[in-house]
């Protein structure tokens, strides 16, 4: 939704071979950001994605998906 009162606080986040970290999108709940992350690991790139609350970056992460 985009009428401004939407939260997405949960995001899923890609790093590369090279380590650069890329924001892939922002979700309203976890449940949503994981079956996004699943998805694109399933493609069988070597890229790491993974869901973070917003927030809390780094060590903070909420989960992995490899």
């Amino acid at each position: 939704m985009s009428d401004g009162t939407t939260t997405l606080p949960w995001q899923v986040i890609r790093q590369d071979d090279n380590g650069n970290r890329y924001r892939v999108g922002r979700y309203a709940t976890r449940a949503e950001a994981e079956s996004i992350a699943d998805s694109l690991d399933e493609r069988g790139h070597k890229q790491l994605y993974w869901v973070e609350l917003l927030g809390q970056s780094g060590s903070g992460s909420t989960g992995t998906v490899n």
